[in-house]
């Protein structure tokens, strides 16, 4: 086994830096293949030990290093192959050093790289090493110059973090522009951009009357794709001013959109950098959840210029200090935004998808890790999605008012510094008088907690009485569990579907009247008592998801189908409709492992045919209602999966559906056929949603006239969500129109780069039965390619990912595809290879037979020559 050396980091091994920096002055002397970089960089000892001056560096070629003018002989050093090591370095002084880089190289995309003919940066998390040696941890922070040359004709455009304090023309006709940026920062928010690039630009004018100039750069002939990007920025600054009080600090605010990223985007101090797929939209390239995601990753980023950038993490432990709590405020944005039920709902659909499965397999961590070997791998759902989570748990308990008062205090104590979780959680109980002592366990213990829920009702005493278990399964180094403190709301509905109002026993009488409760759950086992329950309640429980567990309770199918069309918790409506579904659906499912035919069980739709008659709901909620639940979901509730019962299983029941309710579903399409000019707002958005998964419906009937619904949809849409939508279903459904669909997407979009994403991953999730064949042979593609990240999510990771049918296949071809995706991109991008590795690791969840395939394709990565950290750690981790 390869790797078996390498040593993983710890947090209890935390050292505060033996060296400080007060201000770093670099300049850059931009060229593809060599490209100079000049440090000045002001150190001072942290404390009076005496203690080697150790700077990190990764693939540089180093040329002079001196000390306050002086340059040092090589024995007055030690360099090897990640690290540079001065001795004798004084208590303070100037160390300048000039190295050079290849960007052209740079397939790895960290640190300085070209994109499309531009030079651009990625630092975070250790990315600043490959750009010049440099203590690259978060908690050396500094105030930064920066001065950046390039021939003008090539890069016409020159950018970094701050404000621009002077520029030039050198006598070789090349120019120069400097960057002053007076906020410390650690490293790994250094970011510098040139190229030729167009400009979108706008201002705003700060409550306090500052006028900030924003600009959007991007490539040519995509300016018109920004504009939706920019009014997304404005927004979440004016929110933030008005949900938190926090406005922005600096004259410039730039945004760059480049082709060649690892992530969807970067927070860089007033230089966010993003995956161009993140800002570029317009009605004929973007669907409507795109808008979306364009509208909260802008403000993700933008947030982060406080919660990330003016107070950030100590240590990478730390990482959700400033990500999960940064994730809890786009989404309170995106809620505010559009439907805050939907946005629950479609969140809560993630973790579950992604950090559920995380949380119970090979690779679970609490959202601080104990320890990494590479940090780029904890860049997890548990650290981002869980992480926000968390936070919202603890403004559920502390009450919108409280958290803001806790968010103040952690900003007045901590600006311009490099925090802990424990520090943010500090302030929070310091400025509400209480104590989160036992809530501070969601930070250090991993795993989602399983809730037993139980209830009686005593019909004499007029009282119903809750009783809930926790536990949480033992996850890889934490075998004992505690418990945890969950917040848990709930509301009872009384037998006409009206809300009843709520009592604790025990309570003061002179308390307000609710119909909703956050009971403070915090014991193995507990009971909770409500006295003055004229009537027998169902009770609606974990409303609006307020923790994140896996509730189990004793809701009979006809109590699930009372809360699904009584239910005033949006949330707790559409997940009882889920719950209820993926009953009837591991029902089928049994049948069919038996040998038996599954048959769909009506009642169902007599239930979903109620919610489209309830002309209250919001279209948009509504077709949260109509999605049945994934065949991912249904499958993490077996105990061994079984992908392809589930998947017939649930193809079976949506038929049921739709041929019971044929007439209504063709209604809902026809009725919501929006004539009006295409518009990505919410509203819009929802009748659309709504009209597509009535159509969804329809596609799954084998008549003709369904058929050509679905191909006139295709062919006459004006708007990339209709027409993906129906490429979708298309791509289900073998024969000729759905080879037409393709080809001619493909002649239409064949020039643009990102729309052509979305025609390699319709194609990789199809659940035709050749589907890894069509994808092997998409790989030799010409707009295909192994150096760009969203070309691998959008083929290789979709279908690995998103389509568990075909990957679980019985022939082991899926596992054995991926494994052969993973060794390639090993060498050329480590950090996208251990990305889409996951899916591997999910074997003890399969049949001894799938169990022993996915582990030998585990153990020939491992076993592969010159194997990254990114994939060792998680390909080991995975087999373990």
């Amino acid at each position: 086994m390869k790797n078996a050396q390498v040593k993983a980091t710890q947090l209890k091994d935390y050292v505060a830096p033996a060296f400080l920096v007060d201000h770093v002055d670099l300049a850059f002397f931009l060229k593809p293949e060599a490209t100079k970089v000049h440090s000045k960089i002001k150190i001072r000892q942290n404390s009076n030990s005496k203690k080697p001056l150790v700077l990190d560096g990764d693939e540089l070629r180093l040329d002079s290093v001196s000390i306050d003018g002086r340059v040092l002989s090589t024995d007055e050093y030690l360099l090897n192959e990640f690290s540079l090591t001065v001795p004798d370095f004084p208590a303070e002084g100037e160390l300048e050093i000039v190295t050079f880089i290849d960007p052209v190289q740079n397939t790895k995309l960290e640190g300085l790289y070209l994109s499309g003919g531009n030079f651009c940066t990625q630092c975070e998390a250790e990315g600043f090493r490959r750009i010049t040696f440099y203590p690259d941890r978060p908690d050396v922070m500094a105030t930064y110059t920066v001065t950046v040359h390039a021939d003008k004709a090539s890069y016409p455009i020159l950018l970094s973090n701050g404000n621009l304090i002077d520029q030039g023309v050198n006598e070789d006709g090349s120019h120069w522009a400097r960057w002053d940026d007076p906020f410390p920062k650690p490293s790994y928010l250094f970011a510098l951009v040139a190229g030729d690039l167009a400009c979108h630009e706008d201002v705003f004018k700060t409550r306090s009357g500052q006028d900030v100039t924003l600009k959007i750069f991007v490539e040519h002939g995509n300016e018109d794709k920004c504009a939706y990007a920019m009014d997304s920025l404005i927004r979440s600054m004016k929110w933030d001013e008005d949900r938190f009080g926090l406005e922005y600090d600096l004259d410039i605010f730039n945004i760059v959109a480049v082709s060649d990223f690892n992530m969807g985007a970067m927070e860089n101090k007033s230089l966010n950098i993003f995956n161009s797929k993140c800002i570029l939209a317009s009605p004929d390239t973007a669907t409507d959840m795109e808008f979306e995601r364009i509208e909260a990753i802008v403000a993700h980023e933008y947030f982060h210029n406080w919660t990330g950038n003016r107070v950030t993490c100590r240590d990478w432990f730390q990482l959700s200090l400033k990500e999960g709590l940064t994730v809890y405020r786009d989404q309170e944005f995106t809620a505010d935004m559009r439907s805050a039920p939907v946005k629950r709902i479609q969140d809560v659909r993630t973790l579950r998808a992604r950090q559920f499965p995380e949380d119970s397999g090979p690779l679970s961590h609490p959202i601080r890790p104990e320890s990494y070997i590479e940090i780029n791998n904890f860049y997890t759902s548990t650290v981002y999605e869980k992480g926000g989570e968390v936070i919202r748990m603890m403004a559920e308990i502390l009450g919108k008012e409280g958290f803001r008062k806790g968010l103040d205090l952690y900003f007045k104590r901590h600006d311009n510094q490099a925090v802990t979780c424990d520090d943010f959680v500090a302030a929070m109980e310091d400025a509400n008088g209480v104590d989160l002592n036992h809530f501070r366990l969601w930070y250090s213990q991993a795993g989602t907690p399983e809730v037993e829920a139980s209830w009686s009702y005593d019909a004499e005493e007029k009282s119903f009485t809750l009783t809930l278990d926790q536990l949480t399964a033992p996850t890889p180094g934490q075998k004992t569990k505690q418990p945890l403190l969950i917040p848990f709301t709930v509301g009872l509905i009384g037998e006409n579907g009206e809300e009843l109002s709520l009592k604790l026993q025990g309570e003061s009488d002179d308390g307000p009247v609710t119909s909703r409760c956050t009971l403070r759950f915090d014991q193995e086992h507990q009971t909770f008592k409500f006295i003055d329950v004229h009537q027998r309640p169902t009770p609606s429980l974990n409303r609006n998801f307020s923790a994140p567990i896996k509730l189990s309770t004793k809701y009979t199918t006809e109590d699930l189908g009372f809360l699904m069309g009584h239910d005033k918790d949006a949330f707790s409506r559409w997940d009882a409709a889920q719950t209820y579904a993926s009953r009837l659906i591991l029902k089928m499912v049994q049948t069919i492992q038996e040998g038996g035919s599954p048959k769909f069980d009506a009642q169902y739709a007599e239930k979903v045919a109620l919610n489209i008659a309830d002309k209250s709901l919001d279209p948009a909620f509504l077709a949260q209602m109509l999605t049945l639940p994934s065949v991912d979901y249904v499958t993490e509730q077996m105990e061994v999966a079984d992908f392809a019962a589930v998947e017939k299983a649930r193809s079976v029941f949506k038929v049921g559906i739709a041929k019971a309710l044929f007439e209504q579903f063709k209604d809902l399409y026809l009725v919501a056929n929006d004539t009006m000019p295409y518009s990505p707002d919410s509203i819009s958005a929802g009748r659309r949603a709504l009209r597509n998964a009535a159509l969804g419906y329809l596609s799954v009937i084998d008549d003709p006239e369904c058929l050509k619904l679905v191909v006139a949809q295709f062919d006459t849409s004006d708007n990339m969500t209709d027409r993906m939508v129906a490429l979708s279903l298309l791509a289900d459904i073998p024969g000729e129109e759905r080879e037409k669909a393709l080809s001619e997407f493909e002649s239409r979009y064949a020039d643009n780069t990102l729309v052509m994403d979305k025609w390699f991953a319709v194609q990789a999730t199809s659940t035709i039965p050749n589907a890894l064949d069509e994808v092997k042979k998409l790989l030799s593609h010409s707009a295909f390619s192994y150096k760009n990240p969203n070309k691998v999510r959008a083929l290789i990771g979709a279908f690995s990912g998103a389509n568990p049918a075909r990957f679980h296949a019985e022939d082991g071809e899926g596992y054995r595809f991926l494994a052969d995706s993973i060794i390639r991109l090993n060498s050329i991008n480590p950090q996208v290879a251990s990305k889409i590795l996951a899916p591997l690791g999910s074997w003890r969840r399969m049949n001894a037979t799938h169990q022993k395939m996915m582990k030998t394709e585990l153990q020939r990565i491992l076993d592969t020559e010159n194997l990254s950290n990114d994939v060792y750690e998680i390909a080991s981790k995975s087999l373990s």
